[in-house]
């Protein structure tokens, strides 16, 4: 595994120069940086210096790909005692944080398909499993289009503790590479499941919202969606100028404390 002083992370380019409030979290105390899959998919690991059993938090990465904020997200969850790992489930098919403009990116997502991007998730679980973690408190968390691909791993894994989406799409275009969309599974979903979103993000109406905590409500299924009124996308994302500092603090605050109570902390 190399190291992050000699893998530099960057912001991807099209979601514009970072902000000063953009968070950086120091690797003191943290063995972190680059590896490899079996499938060949680099992902970014952090993890205590000494220690073992920690729990697996899985992190799947916005829309812009493995940039800084989420290896930043990655560190986070490892000072924390996490062993903490975000798949590059997109690099194949172009690279997210160098592509010009947004609709560059949708382009390379819209390549990618779930079956695989499930498939690359299970390796990535095994990876933090062979680094200390203990399989039996793993979690998953994803952002912006990370946050589809959390509620869609959660049905796919359901020995998972617990999930925590932020801002994913829960419906969208159906097409040979991506089937399914969450409120398309939310019937089978049997991992606890904390949703963040903003009332104020025109990707999400809060009508489509209100519809999959009907899904869930018909279900019995073990989730929950909690939505910020004013809030747009990508609140938590603190590069942006989406970012809210007190929607982010008390979400974040909310995810530790169900990790908590799933028994994943």
């Amino acid at each position: 595994m190399s190291s992050s002083s000699t893998d530099p992370g960057h912001f991807a380019q099209a979601a514009g120069a970072p902000s000063p409030s953009a968070i950086a979290t120091d690797v003191e105390g943290l063995e972190a940086g680059m590896t490899a899959l079996p499938n060949g998919a680099p992902a970014y690991i952090a993890h205590p210096q000494t220690g073992a059993d920690f729990p697996i938090m899985l992190v799947a990465q916005e829309i812009f790909g493995l940039h800084e904020h989420i290896r930043d997200i990655v560190r986070r969850f490892a000072k924390l005692g996490f062993v903490a790992v975000a798949p590059d489930f997109l690099i194949r098919y172009g690279d997210p944080q160098r592509a010009p403009d947004i609709e560059a990116i949708r382009a390379i997502v819209a390549k990618a398909p779930d079956a695989e991007t499930m498939a690359t998730f299970d390796q990535a679980l095994a990876c933090a499993r062979s680094r200390g973690g203990d399989a039996s408190r793993a979690a998953i968390t994803g952002f912006c289009w990370g946050g589809r691909i959390a509620w869609l791993y959660a049905v796919h894994n359901p020995r998972l503790r617990a999930c925590i989406p932020w801002y994913g799409r829960l419906d969208g275009p159906h097409t040979p590479e991506q089937p399914h969309w969450p409120i398309d599974v939310a019937g089978q979903l049997k991992t606890p499941t904390l949703g963040l979103y903003g009332g104020a993000d025109p990707s999400i109406p809060v009508e489509l919202i209100e519809s999959m905590r009907e899904r869930l409500r018909e279900a019995e299924a073990p989730a929950e969606i909690i939505v910020y009124d004013g809030a747009p996308h990508a609140f938590f994302a603190d590069y942006r100028e989406n970012y809210r500092p007190g929607v982010a603090e008390d979400a974040w605050a909310r995810a530790l404390a169900f990790l908590r109570a799933k028994g994943v902390l």
